[in-house]
């Protein structure tokens, strides 16, 4: 069920406002958001499951949001080690 989103990684973007949100969120120094989100998605231990309408996408303490049928990077956030 992954390879879906593995293979439509070509598609996946976000808005102007979801740049600075995932900025924010995961403190970060880049203005690609996207290569970033794709390079933690393409880790080998990123766990990726799809619930209702969204991918999650978890690695290295992140959890990225993508909108199953646009591709849309909703959101990133930290992820707490429990």
């Amino acid at each position: 069920m992954t390879e879906i989103l593995l293979n439509n990684l070509n598609k996946l973007h976000t808005t102007e406002l979801g740049v600075k949100r995932i900025k924010s969120n995961l403190q970060l120094n880049t203005d690609d958001v996207v290569e970033y989100c794709k390079s933690v998605i393409l880790e080998k231990e990123c766990n990726i499951y799809r619930q209702g309408k969204n991918w999650y996408c978890e690695a290295d303490n992140v959890r990225i949001t993508v909108n199953a049928h646009s591709y849309t990077i909703i959101t990133a956030h930290r992820v707490k080690i429990v």
